[in-house]
Order: C-alpha cells, then sequence, then structure tokens
C-alpha cells in the first residue's frame, strides 16, 4: 500500500542535527525528572493491597480519602477507576498484619459512610518479595532483550547497524518510562509488557530501513552515504507511516474503549509507537551515519579462490 503516489524527495538528513538537539535535551530532562520524582509504581511491584468498590452514585475522592483515614489508612492512594462511581484503593503492606484483615477494614469503612450500599468489585494482594522480584526481572528482561538484539543485528548487518538500533532502542525505552514518570501514570505489570513490545516493534521498523539502506549502498554506485540514507528513508516512509497509523487506529480504540484497566498498556504502546516511528527515522539512520558508514563496510565478502562469472 502507498501512501504517496509520487515518490518523496525529502532531506531528513539535513535536519539531523536538529533532531539529536531535540532527542538528547528531552532524554536528559526526562532522566533529571524520573530521578527526582521516580515512577508512580503499582501494586504489582510495590507490593501491598488493590481494593476496587462501585458506589451507587458519584462519590468524591477527597470524601473517600477521608473516611481511609479515620479508619486508619492516612497513606490510602484513591483515584476514580473509569467512572465517578468507581473507585480504586491501594492500601501499603503492613507488617505483622494480614492483607485480607486490611482489606476487609477498609471496605467495611466504605461502606458504613457511604450513601447507599457498596460493592466490592475486586480485591488483589501483592507480597513485597514479589514486588521485589517483579522489578529486578522486569529490568532485566529489558536488558537482555536490548543484548539479544545486539548480537542479532550485528550478525545480520554490521555492527554499526547494531550499535545505531541499540541507540534507537534505549531512546525509545527511555521517552516511554520518563513519560510515564513525568505524568505519573501508573506503572504495572502490563506497561512493563507495552514496554517490552515497543522494543520489538521499533526494531522491526528499524530493520526495514536498515535493510534498504545496505540494500541502496550495495544498488547506487553514486551518491554519497547522506543522499544513500535519504533515499532509503524516503522508499520506505510510505511503509513506514501506513503500519504506524493503522497500529495507533487500534491502539486509540483500546485506550478509549478499552477500559481503565488496559489504559497503561495501551497509552505505552501509542507513546512507544510514535517515538519508534520518529527514532527509526531520524536517531537510528542519524547513529550510523555519525560512526561513519561506508559503501566497502556492506559490500559482500568475496570468496577466497572464487573466480568470476564467465562472460557469454
Amino acid at each position: 500500500m502507498q501512501l504517496f503516489k509520487k515518490p518523496t524527495k525529502f532531506e531528513f538528513m539535513s535536519k539531523r542535527k536538529l533532531a539529536m538537539i531535540v532527542s538528547v535535551s528531552l532524554i536528559l530532562f526526562l532522566l533529571i525528572n524520573l530521578v527526582i520524582r521516580g515512577l508512580n509504581l503499582g501494586v504489582d511491584f510495590t507490593g501491598g493491597t488493590l481494593v476496587e468498590v462501585g458506589y451507587q452514585q458519584p462519590v468524591e475522592l477527597s470524601g473517600v480519602r477521608d473516611t481511609l483515614a479515620k479508619a486508619g489508612f492516612p497513606d490510602a492512594q484513591v483515584q476514580h477507576f473509569g467512572t465517578p462511581r468507581e473507585v480504586l484503593v491501594r492500601l501499603a503492606p503492613r507488617s505483622g498484619e494480614d492483607s485480607a484483615a486490611l482489606s476487609t477494614r477498609a471496605f467495611d469503612a466504605l461502606n458504613e459512610n457511604a450513601r447507599g450500599e457498596v460493592d466490592l468489585r475486586r480485591v488483589e494482594f501483592v507480597g513485597p518479595q514479589v514486588g521485589d522480584e517483579l522489578t529486578e526481572d522486569g529490568g532485566l528482561a529489558m536488558l537482555y532483550a536490548l543484548f539479544g538484539i545486539l548480537v542479532y543485528v550485528a550478525l545480520r548487518f554490521e555492527y554499526r547497524f547494531a550499535v545505531g538500533s541499540v541507540i534507537a532502542l534505549v531512546h525509545d525505552v527511555v521517552i516511554t518510562i520518563g513519560l510515564f514518570s513525568l505524568f505519573q501514570v501508573e506503572f504495572d505489570l502490563p506497561v512493563l509488557a507495552a514496554v517490552l513490545a515497543v522494543i520489538g516493534y521499533s526494531l522491526n521498523d528499524t530493520i526495514v530501513v536498515y535493510d534498504r539502506i545496505r540494500e541502496n549502498f550495495r544498488k547506487m554506485r553514486k551518491g554519497t552515504p547522506e543522499q544513500i540514507i535519504n533515499t532509503s528513508l524516503n522508499q520506505t516512509l510510505s511503509r513506514t507511516l501506513v503500519t504506524s497509523l493503522t497500529t495507533l487506529l487500534v491502539l486509540m480504540a483500546l485506550f478509549l474503549f478499552g477500559g481503565e484497566i488496559i489504559h497503561g498498556f495501551a497509552l505505552a504502546l501509542i507513546i512507544g509507537v510514535v517515538v519508534g516511528t520518529y527514532s527509526s527515522i531520524y536517531v537510528a539512520s542519524t547513529a550510523v551515519l555519525t560512526l561513519g558508514i561506508s559503501k566497502a563496510d556492506l559490500m559482500p565478502v568475496k570468496k577466497e579462490g572464487a573466480e568470476p562469472d564467465s562472460q557469454v
């Protein structure tokens, strides 16, 4: 499917310095914010008790917090969950007190102080040890994925492409996680799964661009590396945009109509697809150009003792 009727001739690489300034500035800002504020980790990572309740009419969160504080939960986190009548309560773990007893006490307090009956929708328990293990395993999963990608791309293409692809992937992951920290969106297991999916999506897009760059370096006799990369990006632009736009349509539907449970998952993928599309054009391609890729690096290796093809 072609998005553009005529071949495009955008000079992407002429704007690479501006793109790098924007990317580096954004990453530094998000990293500083991440160090200062941290992530709004969900119960999956911190451990604790999650209680979802439903009211018969809209309820103010301030009143719910006051009720829980009087019941002995001053540090409880409260938020609406989908509608103003549904409330999600997170309770930190307490040593020497059973999680089931905590959830029961919190629900009883909410039920006693509410107008009308309160429905208990779900209760989830996560121990602090499990949360620590998930945090460690999640970080290791991303590191293993990046290392595996580095080896794969180095074997399939060339080490400069491997370094460029990992730079682009780190760029995408840092921005995605950094935006969750900036806006304090809850970071839980589904969001971590979405970040890992972003790595796969972004890599697939980058590999398509790299494959065309390698092909054009071998095929085009004239042209500087910058011109060849520009040509390759223009040739793959239609495919890149069509893939990204169709993926975003599905993700927007999930975000808007999929319910509160997968909001974080869909949001992480939306950010990842947008940033990944940008990075495959500017970050990954600029990286290999900066590392000094040339035609000689990509020419097929001649086998020793091979004779040239006989001419008819």
